[in-house]
Formats: structure tokens, sequence, C-alpha cells
């Protein structure tokens, strides 16, 4: 880990070949034309070894933004690491869903024809907003009307396709669609149907500074938009939201 004195406040950190990891990710992105919003993943051009370079170089710039906040991480025993432990929070822990591969999925397929509703949840959810990095945390029930031709997968793959997607900055209407388009992909099924509630620590812990203030958003794929029969069975069949 290089010290930090040896880099200015808020710039990048080179690697040892002088370029900043970042810069070469950034590099790679473009040259294959993809875009690298905060709710994107990138995994696929980072190379082996780059994410602990970028831990370091996260570091070296949160260590800037000490600095300029006029904090005395030398002195004061309580923020000497808070850089690093900052970077790794980011990049191991709540962003971790930008940095990494998605979670590896068994796939069966549909043998005995189920055609039935299923519904799973309450998935506890984490994230963070992309305009205030502020904690978003809630619930979802995720329900899917299966066919013969659907690929059945574990009750906890749900939660840990949820995890993938959350686990980056995001909006909560960005969050639901790709997680549901993620869903559709791996499981084909007739229909598809997601709810989310959510607390958002953006007005919670700063703002209005409204504690108890949810927010509520669906995703109706297939026949659950066609068939509001089934719509309606999947909603009542959904615990009270306002009492999680």
């Amino acid at each position: 880990m290089l010290m930090k004195s040896d880099t200015p406040a808020g710039q990048a950190l080179p690697d040892e070949e002088g370029t900043p990891v970042s810069v070469k990710i950034r590099e790679r992105l473009a040259a294959a034309k993809k875009r690298f919003n905060a709710n994107d993943n990138i995994a696929a051009f980072i190379e082996p070894g780059e994410l602990e370079k970028l831990l370091d170089e996260v570091e070296g710039k949160m260590q800037g933004v000490l600095d300029s906040l006029v904090i005395d991480t030398v002195g004061d025993h309580n923020t000497q690491n808070t850089a690093r432990r900052v970077a790794k929070m980011y990049l191991n822990e709540v962003f971790k869903g930008r940095y990494v591969e998605g979670p590896t999925i068994t796939e069966f397929p549909n043998a005995e024809h189920l055609n039935e509703l299923i519904i799973v949840g309450p998935i506890t959810v984490r994230s963070a907003c992309s305009h205030h990095f502020c904690p978003v945390i809630g619930q979802l029930w995720i329900g899917v009307m299966p066919n013969e031709h659907t690929n059945v997968i574990g009750l906890s793959k749900y939660a840990r396709l949820a995890e993938w997607i959350m686990g980056r900055p995001q909006i909560q209407e960005e969050a639901v669609v790709q997680l549901a388009d993620l869903i559709q992909q791996k499981t084909r099924p007739d229909g598809l149907a997601i709810v989310m509630e959510a607390s958002h620590y953006c007005m919670g812990w700063r703002g209005v500074k409204d504690l108890d203030s949810k927010m509520i958003n669906s995703v109706m794929r297939g026949v659950f938009l066609k068939d509001p029969n089934l719509r309606r069975e999947f909603l009542s069949l959904i615990p009270k939201k306002s009492s999680s």
C-alpha cells in the first residue's frame, strides 16, 4: 500500500507502471464503448489483481476528502484508518455488485411442469442512493409464474441475485427493473412480479429528515401485467409491508 504522503490529495494513485488503475479500467470501457454508470457492473473490465490496486487508489482519494474536511487523521485515533476502512466498505461490501461477476446460479429444468404461483420474500436488501451515497434499506417480494420451459432456481438464489444488483449506487426504480431483467433472463417464466419497499436515508438522515417515509414500487411482467386477478392474488399474499 502506498503511503498517504506519496500522492497529493485528490489524485489517483499510480501503479508500478505509472498509470492509475482506474484510468486503465476506464480506457478499456471506453474502447469497448461500454458505459460505467453508478449501477453498472464493470467486472469484465477489471483484470486479476487490479481490484486491490483500486482499493489503494480509493483509499488515497478518501484520505484527501478527510484532509479537506479538516479531520486530523494522525492525532485522532478514531480516524487513523478511516480512509482504508471506507475504501474497503465501498469496494468489498456496499458497492461490491459493481466490481465482481454475478453469483453462480444452478438452474434446473421444470421437470414436474410446475405452473402455480411462486412467491419469495421478504428478502432484505441494502443499497445506497446514487445521489448522496446514503443507505437504502428495505425488503422485496418476488412472484414467479412458471411454465414447462421455465428454469427452476433455489430460493436462496433469488436473494443472491438481489444482493448483487442492489450492491451498487442506485435509485430504487432502476434497481427493481434491473433485478426483474436478470431474473427473467435466468428463469424465463410466463410472468414475473417484484415489489420493493425501502427506507431512504437521504430523506431520513438529511434533507427533510423524515424517518418514517418509505418508497414502494413494483414491476409486473407477462401474465402479471395482463391478468388483473393474478396480480391481485400476488399482492394479497404479500404480508402487510408497513409492518416491516
